[in-house]
C-alpha cells in the first residue's frame, strides 16, 4: 500500500523546474487577483474597520499577507535584507490578538498595497531565478512559494469571512452553483469497509507539516451520510427542541447555548414560519437542501447525538475521500489525482455559497460520498493531532503550538478555499465554540 501515486497535471517533487515555475506563479497570481478583489470592493473606512471583534481589519490581512511573503521569499529564500523591520512585529499574529488589532499603528490602504506589491514584484523575481530542482527544502519542488500562495488563499478565505461578518449593502456577488439533478436518487449513507488504508502523504509537493508523513491507519468499517448535513435537516433538530434539550449537547456546548442564548446556525433569523439568513449583505430564506453553514463543532456534535448517530473520526473522513478499495491506494482527491476543477468541486470562491446536497456527481469518492472537496469544512470528533513522526517545517508556530484537545480538526474546504489550500491530506482547525467559519458537517455509524 501506497502514497498517492504522482497526480496528473500537478507538479510533484522532483518535477521539471519549468513546470514547478509556472505552477507557483500561477498560484501566487491567483491569490494576488482574489485579495485585490476582496479589499477592492470596499472602501478606506471599511478596510480599516473592525467588523466583528473576532477578525482583524481588512487592511491587516491585507499588509500581513506582503509581510509573510516578505519574510519567507526574501529574506528566508533570497537572503535579502528586510524591506520594513520595523513593521515586523505589527503583523505577527502571535504577538497580537485580532480584537486588538485596530489599535495598533497599521499600514494606511494606500500604503499596504504599496508594501504588498513591491514585496510581490520582488518574490516574483526571486521565484524567476530560483532553483526549484535543488537547493533547500525551502526552495525544492517549489515549497515556499506555494506555501505563500496557500497562505494568502487562507487569508482570502479569512477576509471572505469578514465581509460575511460586516454589515451593509452587499459588495460581493458570484453565480448560483450547479443543481443536484439526481439527488433524489442517492442513499442517505454509504458503507466505507474497514481494513488499513494510507494516511497523509509523503510526496505531496506543497503538503504542510501537519499533513505529514504518510503513514497506515487500520479502520473498522462504518458507514457515513452520502452529503452533507442539510440545512432542512438541521431545522428538524431546532424544530424538535435541539437546542433546549441539554442531554444533546457537550458541557461546554450546553455552556456556550445559555451563555449566547443559541437557537440557530449562526446568520439564521425566524421570521413566522419560516428561517431567513444574510448571506454577504442579502436577506434570503434559508435553502433546505443546501449543506447547512456557520455551525460549531458543538452543534455538529449535538445534532449527530441527537440523530442516533456521531461525527467521524478524522481518519474515517480521509479514508472516505480517498481510499480506493479496487486498487488498495490513496487518492489525492476523491475523484482521482487530477486538480480540481469546476466540474469536480465547489472551491476558489466561484459560488459564495455551498451547492445543494448530491451535487458534483463526477467528484464522488469510490464509495459514492459527495461533496468531501469544497463546499462546507466538515467538522470531525478528532483532536488536532501530530501524525506519526511529524517534525515541525519550516516553524513550529504553524501547527505544532496547536496541537492537543482545545482545538478539533475540520476536513475538505469550502467554497471559500482555493484548490491551492485544498487536497486530500490537508487538515484545518479550529476551537470548539468558532460558528463565523464556512462549517457544515456530515455525519457516521458504526457497523
Amino acid at each position: 500500500m501506497t502514497d498517492s501515486a504522482t497526480p496528473t497535471g500537478s507538479a510533484p517533487e522532483g518535477a521539471d523546474p519549468e513546470a514547478l515555475r509556472q505552477r507557483a506563479l500561477a498560484a501566487l497570481l491567483t491569490a494576488r487577483e482574489r485579495t485585490a478583489l476582496l479589499t477592492d470592493s470596499v472602501d478606506d473606512q471599511e478596510l480599516t474597520a473592525q467588523h466583528s471583534p473576532l477578525m482583524s481589519p481588512l487592511v491587516w490581512d491585507l499588509a500581513h499577507i506582503g509581510n509573510q511573503e516578505e519574510l519567507w521569499l526574501l529574506r528566508a529564500v533570497a537572503g535579502r535584507e528586510a524591506m520594513r523591520p520595523e513593521i515586523d512585529g505589527l503583523y505577527d499574529a502571535f504577538e497580537h490578538p485580532r480584537a486588538t488589532r485596530p489599535s495598533l499603528p497599521l499600514l494606511a490602504p494606500a500604503e499596504a498595497r504599496t508594501y504588498a506589491a513591491e514585496v510581490r514584484g520582488r518574490a516574483l523575481d526571486v521565484l524567476d531565478g530560483a532553483a526549484l530542482d535543488g537547493g533547500g527544502p525551502l526552495v525544492r519542488s517549489g515549497f515556499a512559494f506555494g506555501m505563500i500562495a496557500q497562505h494568502e488563499q487562507q487569508h482570502d478565505e479569512t477576509m471572505l469571512i469578514t465581509h460575511q461578518l460586516r454589515s451593509g449593502t452587499a459588495v460581493l456577488s458570484a453565480p448560483v452553483p450547479p443543481a443536484a439533478t439526481d439527488a433524489g436518487g442517492l442513499a442517505a449513507e454509504v458503507l466505507v469497509p474497514g481494513g488499513p488504508f494510507t494516511m497523509g502523504t509523503s510526496t505531496e509537493p506543497w503538503a504542510l507539516d501537519n499533513e505529514r508523513p504518510a503513514h497506515v491507519r487500520d479502520v473498522p468499517g462504518f458507514f457515513i451520510d452520502t452529503t452533507p448535513v442539510t440545512c432542512g435537516a438541521y431545522q428538524a433538530f431546532i424544530e424538535d427542541g435541539g437546542y433546549t434539550e441539554r442531554r444533546w449537547w457537550e458541557p461546554g456546548g450546553w455552556e456556550m447555548v445559555r451563555e449566547h442564548e443559541l437557537t440557530a446556525p449562526l446568520f439564521w433569523h425566524r421570521d413566522a414560519d419560516r428561517w431567513l439568513r444574510r448571506r454577504f449583505g442579502v436577506t434570503e430564506e434559508v435553502p433546505a437542501n443546501e449543506p447547512v453553514l456557520h455551525v460549531s463543532w458543538y452543534e455538529a456534535d449535538a445534532y449527530a447525538r441527537w440523530a442516533g448517530r456521531r461525527l467521524p473520526t478524522e481518519a474515517e473522513w480521509e479514508k472516505t475521500a480517498r481510499h480506493d478499495p479496487a486498487s488498495g491506494r490513496s487518492r489525492r482527491y476523491p475523484w482521482g489525482d487530477e486538480d480540481p476543477s469546476p466540474e469536480l468541486a465547489n472551491l476558489g470562491q466561484r459560488h459564495l455559497r455551498p451547492a445543494p446536497a448530491g451535487a458534483y456527481p463526477q467528484g464522488q469518492s469510490p464509495c459514492g460520498a459527495r461533496q468531501l472537496m469544497g463546499d462546507v469544512w466538515e467538522w470531525t470528533s478528532s483532536d488536532f493531532l501530530p501524525h506519526p513522526g511529524f517534525s515541525p517545517f519550516p516553524y513550529r508556530e504553524y501547527s505544532e503550538v496547536f496541537f492537543g484537545p482545545d482545538h478539533k480538526v475540520l476536513r475538505g474546504g469550502s467554497f471559500a478555499v482555493d484548490p491551492v489550500a485544498c487536497r486530500g491530506t490537508f487538515r484545518n482547525w479550529d476551537l470548539p465554540v468558532r460558528r463565523q467559519i464556512f462549517s457544515g458537517f456530515r455525519t457516521a455509524r458504526d457497523l
